[in-house]
């Protein structure tokens, strides 16, 4: 088959899978976030709050059916990940200001990977880096981590997992999996 990534002439779409984060999480996650009082960067909307698991890029849309059959096929965790996003970076290179996990969960590690092995056939290529769960606050952000009056400490409990078309600073759902509770 042909690669699904990379620079494509035919119509595409700019594809991500991620965890989303339900609306009352949404709304404790930008409470907490203006109680930072920004000076620096992009809010992202709270309807943009999702954990990616692993960015496609621009897919070309013939190739869509093939990757949710493949993933139709996964293994997935015996358990659904839960995860604590409780350290407050800035991602310098990216320019992000960003919530992180400490500690990675294993249910969610074996997702990630079980997602690139599935779709290695397709031409979807793994990072060439470490997998570091997070969710970005803000874009275009420089300077250190603001003082926040409260520690982060926000779980995460994924009952499914979703396929993302990222279109006009929007993420719309294509196709979402259920995950172990």
């Amino acid at each position: 088959m042909t690669p699904v990534c990379g620079r494509i002439e035919k119509p595409f779409k700019r594809l991500f899978f991620a965890l989303p984060v339900c609306e009352a999480q949404r709304r404790a996650l930008a409470q907490w976030r203006r109680g930072l009082s920004l000076r620096s960067g992009k809010p992202v909307p709270a309807a943009n709050f999702h954990v990616t698991l692993l960015f496609l890029g621009d897919v070309d849309t013939a190739h869509v059916p093939a990757i949710c059959a493949a993933v139709d096929q996964l293994a997935l965790p015996a358990t659904a990940p839960r995860l604590l996003l409780d350290r407050l970076q800035v991602w310098q290179r990216a320019s992000a200001l960003v919530l992180e996990a400490q500690q990675t969960p294993p249910a969610l590690l074996q997702l990630v990977y079980s997602l690139q092995q599935a779709l290695l056939p397709l031409g979807v290529e793994a990072a060439d880096r470490e997998y570091r769960p997070h969710l970005t606050l803000a874009r275009d952000y420089r300077g250190q981590p603001p003082e926040a009056s409260s520690a982060p400490d926000f779980y995460l409990a994924a009952r499914h997992f979703t396929l993302y078309e990222s279109r006009k600073g929007a993420y719309w759902p294509l196709a979402q999996w259920p995950l172990a509770s």
